[in-house]
């Protein structure tokens, strides 16, 4: 298997110029540059996985830092996903284990606990810290 050969990581960094990202235009700048960069398909130079990692590195503090989920309660993010994955409380009885808690859970006569979170999480594939209370 041969290395690929390509642009050095100062030539990169020179045409990329990554800064701490500040704007919603910069974000989209580095966010394109990594789609760029991922079209190859995994056959990135050295230089280029290094640059990739650098510019994921600031997308995700930069979309940390502004697009934050507002808070909700357990059962509103349950009801959410389930609306965005078009479901409905049936298909939530192999996360539970009976239609009956199914039902006491999303109308709040009863409270999720540690199973319950983790296959929730695992279902969903987001952190189990999305089914925690808020105070």
């Amino acid at each position: 298997m041969s290395v690929k050969e390509g642009p050095t990581y100062a030539e990169l960094l020179a045409k990329a110029a990554p800064t701490a990202i500040h704007t919603e235009r910069e974000n989209e700048r580095y966010t394109a540059m990594l789609y760029e960069l991922s079209q190859n398909h995994g056959r990135l130079s050295a230089d280029e996985r290094k640059l990739a990692e650098l510019l994921a590195h600031l997308v995700e503090d930069f979309e940390e830092k502004h697009y934050q989920l507002p808070k909700a309660s357990p059962i509103e993010a349950i009801s959410f996903l389930m609306d965005q994955n078009g479901l409905k409380q049936k298909d939530l009885v192999d996360v539970f284990g009976t239609p009956s808690i199914v039902s006491e859970v999303l109308n709040g006569k009863r409270n999720l606990n540690k199973d319950h979170i983790s296959r929730l999480s695992e279902r969903f594939h987001v952190s189990p810290e999305l089914f925690f209370l808020v105070g």
